[in-house]
């Protein structure tokens, strides 16, 4: 039975502390992470590819129209039909994106929704195509800035399965209280040993707290 280990991960730009970062995705042993707030302007893709290079990973996409997400594969790992996706924009809004690669015959997506709800059912529409456009199995890995239960989970629940479940709150790091990130896929692909992240130095390294999950399918 193929399997895939995928973690999700709101790094914060790498404004807290890359180094645990780093020691954080390779003690993760995850095949790809979903990336959500990766380093920007400029310097943002040298860095991305610094700290991909220190943890034992390849930039699978960063950049373009990904904005904020950015998906990293495991080195060795082959990711094909890699694509960075623009959402709509407003002015005065955060300029937004998706990450999207096949890995191992799953189409893996990372997201990172927005915190205004009006915007995020907005993306939603077009992450939601995305989905059902898959050729096979699609996994959605991310922050969706916002709790079980909202309209953005109740949307993607006519879609997706929630592989992490009993994970627990991932954000503030430091303090979590709330669970705004997740791994969720349709049906024929299951989970297993879900779980955040929360050993140190889980709480400086960032201001959320990764998530895992093993698959199979």
């Amino acid at each position: 039975m193929p399997s895939l280990r995928v973690l999700t991960y709101n790094i914060h730009q790498l404004r807290d502390d890359p180094v645990a970062v780093a020691e954080i995705l390779r003690r993760s042993e995850a095949d790809v992470v979903a990336v959500q707030e990766p380093p920007r302007g400029p310097l943002g893709r040298p860095r991305l590819a610094r700290l991909a290079q220190a943890a034992g990973y390849d930039v699978a996409v960063a950049g373009g129209g990904a904005r904020t997400t950015a998906l990293l594969v495991r080195r060795g790992t082959r990711a094909t039909t890699a694509q960075d996706v623009r959402l709509p924009w407003r002015p005065f809004r955060t300029r937004r994106g998706l990450a999207m690669a096949d890995v191992q015959g799953v189409r893996v997506i990372s997201a990172h929704l927005s915190l205004d709800e009006a915007e995020r059912v907005r993306h939603l529409r077009r992450l939601v195509l995305l989905v059902r456009a898959a050729p096979g199995g699609c996994v959605v890995a991310g922050d969706l800035n916002e709790e079980p239960g909202g309209p953005t989970w109740r949307r993607l629940g006519l879609h997706l399965h929630d592989l992490t479940a009993a994970s627990g709150p991932t954000f503030t790091a430091r303090r979590p209280r709330r669970r705004l990130d997740a791994v969720l896929a349709t049906s024929g692909i299951t989970g297993w040993g879900a779980r955040r992240l929360d050993a140190e130095p889980a709480s400086t390294a960032s201001d959320h707290l990764p998530v895992v999950v093993d698959l199979r399918w």
